[in-house]
């Protein structure tokens, strides 16, 4: 029997990247009180919040479903999402001209077996001047994304260069994740 690919998440970004590798899924997402996950280490954090994704989904047995959760990190501190544009200035401040890791927990669940995995991607920003920083977090484009930047849109300006999977940083591992799902006998169409 096929199996059918069930995306946890409501991420416009995920499922983007999802279509690019032409894996059919269809989305499935519960709200979930993420706040009951203090973990301050971020790869516990994304592994136990993905697993929080996951399971909060019904699902049958020709179903698998696909969770995750990014962070980033900078000097043993968690970049979540920014609260407002005080917290998006402060976050992209502290990562001006220094390295952070962005962390991807990966959860595929199954009927009898499950996969759980973290990605992990150095990023380096350029060092950003305070008009910079003003007129990025004036955009959209840093209040639903980790770390206040969206490096696959208007905050790859903010980027220098990165060590890892480019795609990590945009919120799925995705070489990774497919080939996690070929065991799962789910495949690009």
């Amino acid at each position: 029997m096929e199996r059918k690919l069930i995306l946890a998440s409501s991420s416009p970004r995920r499922q983007q990247l999802l279509h690019q590798v032409q894996i059919p899924f269809t989305i499935r997402t519960n709200d979930v009180d993420e706040s009951i996950v203090q973990e301050m280490d971020p790869i516990e954090k994304v592994k136990q919040l993905a697993i929080l994704k996951g399971n909060s989904i019904q699902k049958n047995v020709h179903e698998v479903i696909l969770a995750a959760d990014t962070v980033v990190s900078f000097q043993g501190k968690i970049f979540e999402k920014p609260k407002d544009r005080m917290d998006a200035r402060s976050m992209l401040t502290q990562l001006s001209g220094n390295t952070h890791e962005v962390y991807t927990g990966v959860y595929i669940k199954g009927v009898m077996e499950n996969n759980l995995f973290v990605e992990k991607t150095e990023v380096t920003f350029w060092e950003l001047t305070e008009e910079e920083i003003e007129h990025y977090i004036q955009l959209d484009d840093p209040y639903d994304k980790a770390g206040a930047y969206g490096i696959q849109s208007t905050g790859a300006i903010l980027v220098k260069h990165i060590f890892g999977d480019y795609y990590n940083v945009v919120g799925l591992p995705l070489a990774k994740v497919v080939r996690a799902l070929k065991t799962f006998h789910i495949y690009p169409s």
